[in-house]
């Protein structure tokens, strides 16, 4: 909620409707403060008939800031107050006085907001981390006073300076979920089961699709110092880059994570083919996005209890050589059972891991080229394997 703003009611009901809805996109017009204006003003006292100028300058416009705020999850309050305009400084006045300047206005967003000038399109800030502060507006400089124009030709300058306006922009905002793993896969795969074996989320569980209607995040907790958050967002379906269904909305939401799992239903209930539904789903990634299909995205193969034992092996045999020909990870697991699901948490810890090592070793070059040589030989096998990923996604897609 922005600091010192309320927002407008409108009606109770349509609100308290809306607090429970996931809101990940909105717009805003922010306008910083008008600058005070100088003042032209001399000096009177008894027995000193030429005081000069002691015209004060107006004070500075306030200035309309973005903040990074991990206790807020979705954009709502910006769907009630849309303008947001700080206040104006105070002008300038006689005897050296300087007006006040207006206050700043502090507008606290989810982490993970990105902020964008609706007219030019240019991206402002990226509110990556909770704390981080951002000017999105500022406020117009206070005019001169006339103490300013003093000069020995002129002794009693009768000019000030006007202040300046507010900078007025309007705002696009849109929030992408910071999180190291996204789950990906049609509805009913399974996808808030795992989320629900393996980390502290629990979203809606249901035996329907589309049971998840917007992100849930949990976190996945190895060790006392050893964490990750997975993103679960509403499942796919065939037409998803065109806008049919949920996903297309929130596939944003996996830009920003370092691996992808694709969570494929052994035992579909419409009886289609697995393999099939599969592939689809990744002609359905490379049309919305190509850095999506670039990801790491390892294949986890769910709802192993429904399978017969005596046809799981084959089953499973039969999904790797599919679904997995470059070799990329492959898991068979029954998250309703938590069966497997330990296998897929510590293979993400370990590859997150050296995700983390790479990227430490990568700024270290940067800070200091003589580590140059050992981010190269750290980071070429990760690289091979990445490539080798992104070419079988590739084909798939096609």
């Amino acid at each position: 909620m922005p600091d010192g703003i309320r927002p407008i009611r409108k009606n109770q009901a349509t609100r308290t409707e809306l607090a429970v809805k996931f809101i990940d996109e909105a717009s805003i017009d922010v306008i910083g403060g008008n600058g005070g204006n100088g003042s032209a003003s001399f000096r009177r006292e008894k027995f000193i008939p030429r005081g000069g100028p002691n015209g004060g300058d107006g004070g500075r416009g306030g200035s309309v800031w973005a903040v990074g705020d991990e206790n807020i999850n979705t954009l709502i309050d910006y769907r009630f107050t849309r303008k947001f305009v700080a206040p104006s400084g105070e002008h300038g006045m006689g005897s050296d006085c300087y007006g006040r300047a207006g206050k700043d206005i502090i507008l606290r967003m989810p982490v993970g907001t990105i902020i964008t000038d609706e007219k030019s399109g240019e991206v402002i800030a990226d509110l990556s981390e909770n704390g981080k502060k951002a000017l999105v507006a500022a406020g117009g400089k206070g005019g001169l006073g006339n103490l300013h124009f003093k000069s020995p030709t002129n002794r009693a300058p009768r000019q000030f300076t006007l202040g300046e306006p507010g900078q007025a922009r309007s705002l696009r905002l849109e929030l992408k979920v910071l999180a190291d793993v996204g789950l990906l896969g049609y509805p009913n795969a399974g996808k808030s089961t795992f989320i629900t074996a393996v980390s502290n989320a629990r979203p809606k569980i249901a035996d329907y699709p589309f049971t998840t209607m917007s992100p849930h995040l949990g976190v996945v907790r190895i060790e006392q110092e050893n964490s990750f958050v997975i993103a679960d967002i509403p499942g796919l379906i065939e037409g998803a880059a065109e806008g049919a269904g949920l996903g297309h909305e929130f596939l944003r939401h996996l830009e920003r994570t370092k691996l992808l799992l694709h969570i494929i239903d052994a035992m579909p209930f419409d009886g289609e083919d697995p393999i099939e539904k599969a592939h689809a789903l990744v002609r359905e990634l490379g049309k919305y996005s190509d850095t999506l299909l670039a990801k790491p995205r390892w294949v986890v193969v769910n709802k192993l209890d429904l399978v017969p034992a005596e046809d799981r092996e084959a089953l499973v045999k039969k999904l790797r050589d599919a679904l997995c020909p470059d070799g990329r990870p492959f898991f068979a697991i029954s998250a309703a059972t938590r069966e497997g699901t330990k296998e897929v948490v510590m293979a993400i810890a370990q590859f997150l891991d050296e995700q983390r090592r790479a990227e430490r070793l990568k700024a270290e070059a940067e800070r200091n080229p003589r580590f140059a040589n050992t981010d190269e030989a750290a980071e070429e096998p990760a690289a091979e394997t990445a490539s080798e990923e992104a070419a079988g996604d590739k084909a798939d897609s096609e």
